[in-house]
């Protein structure tokens, strides 16, 4: 099962629920044989700010194209990616596509948020105060960050 991306930013996860074993049988324990059962997967919904989104977000990015090569990040592409994430943070019509038109290079604006999103929760966070710090303005919230890379990447990649 995929991980599915909702338009509000969520992300739907397949949880494998665990093994468990079932002590009640008396024949089976007695012979020193536990019996398992395998439940079918279940799934959850992970909203940006909770444990496990961004390791979610970037195994959706990877889902989307299996075939892709490791993000790399470049200077430029780290420069334009800050900037769009400012600009839609701040926007009134929050205009993902309209902001990706204004990029030189969207492929290494996108390489750059895919770099970001492999280095988890902490990377996100530093991220969010590079941006504060090249464009001015108060730090966005990581989980806004996560959300707003999330849509620049399903943005890309259509």
């Amino acid at each position: 099962m995929a991980i599915v991306r909702n338009t509000d930013g969520s992300l739907v996860v397949p949880i494998v629920a665990q093994r468990h074993h079932e002590g009640d049988d008396v024949e089976g324990a007695a012979a020193g044989v536990e019996a398992e059962t395998e439940a079918a997967p279940t799934t959850r919904v992970l909203h940006p700010g909770e444990g496990g989104y961004n390791e979610a977000l970037a195994e959706w990015d990877l889902e989307q194209n299996p075939d892709r090569a490791p993000a790399v990040s470049t200077a430029t592409g780290r420069q334009e990616a800050m900037h769009v994430v400012h600009e839609i943070a701040v926007s009134p019509d929050h205009a993902v596509a309209k902001e990706l038109e204004a990029l030189a290079d969207p492929e290494a604006s996108g390489e750059a948020l895919r770099h970001v999103l492999v280095g988890g929760n902490p990377s996100v966070e530093a991220f969010s105060a590079d941006v504060a710090e090249a464009e001015g303005g108060d730090q966005i919230p990581t989980h806004t960050t996560t959300k707003i890379i999330g849509e620049v990447l399903a943005e890309l990649d259509k």
